[in-house]
């Protein structure tokens, strides 16, 4: 099971749009998207779990194209202990 990163999305997107492109490349199998507490809307981005040849495809299919006129950014979710931070 990979966790992929999705971003650059539209604060309009909801879960099952962004599940129903995902699926094209494969079953997925948990999607979570970030929301702003107050307004319910989509903060841009979310995490997505598919198996590791299914976001392979997806990240391969996605990372660039178009969506609701914004330009998707897909890639493999960084694991925090490798992120910079403070200290």
């Amino acid at each position: 099971m990979k966790k992929l990163f999705v971003g650059n999305l539209p604060p309009s997107t909801n879960e099952n749009e962004v599940t129903e492109l995902f699926s094209q490349f494969g079953k997925v199998r948990s999607i979570k998207l970030a929301t702003d507490v107050f307004t319910s809307k989509c903060k841009g981005f979310g995490f997505i779990e598919m198996e590791g040849h299914e976001a392979r495809a997806a990240i391969s299919g996605l990372d660039g194209k178009d969506f609701s006129g914004k330009s998707l950014r897909v890639n493999f979710e960084d694991p925090k202990s490798k992120r910079g931070g403070r200290r």
